[in-house]
Formats: C-alpha cells, sequence, structure tokens
C-alpha cells in the first residue's frame, strides 16, 4: 500500500488537511468512522466514492505519521 497515491493535501481545500483522492473527505474523517464502530463496508455503504483501498490508505498515512512522532524532551 502506498498512500501516498491516494492521500492528497491542498491548501484551499479543508484546510490544507490530508484526504483521500481530492476529494472533500479528510483522513480525519475516515480514522474517526473507524474509530466510531463503522466497518469498511458501512463507510462505503455511506459513502460509495470511497473505496476499500482508500480506507487502507488512511490507516497506512496514519500509521505511518504516527511512527515518525519526535517527543521533546
Amino acid at each position: 500500500m502506498n498512500y501516498q497515491e491516494i492521500i492528497t493535501v491542498e491548501p484551499g481545500k479543508r484546510g490544507g488537511k490530508p484526504c483521500v483522492r481530492g476529494m472533500r473527505i479528510t483522513v480525519g474523517d475516515v480514522l474517526g468512522w473507524l474509530a466510531s464502530g463503522m466497518t469498511h463496508e458501512n463507510i462505503i455503504e455511506d459513502f460509495p466514492e470511497l473505496t476499500n483501498e482508500d480506507i487502507l490508505a488512511c490507516l497506512d498515512y496514519a500509521a505511518h505519521k504516527e511512527q515518525n512522532v519526535k517527543v521533546l524532551l
């Protein structure tokens, strides 16, 4: 999975937050839906413009960002 082909950042869209394929659906939206208990199928049913690959790209993006967090002491 290469999230960089799916997750986009545009300064004028959703405040520059990372979005799915240039749509107005953010990575944070998708992560929030998953955290609330929605399944991939539920999300795609509610947002048919999304694919399972889009959802996995959001998870990959979040995992990559978490692995690169630097803690200042």
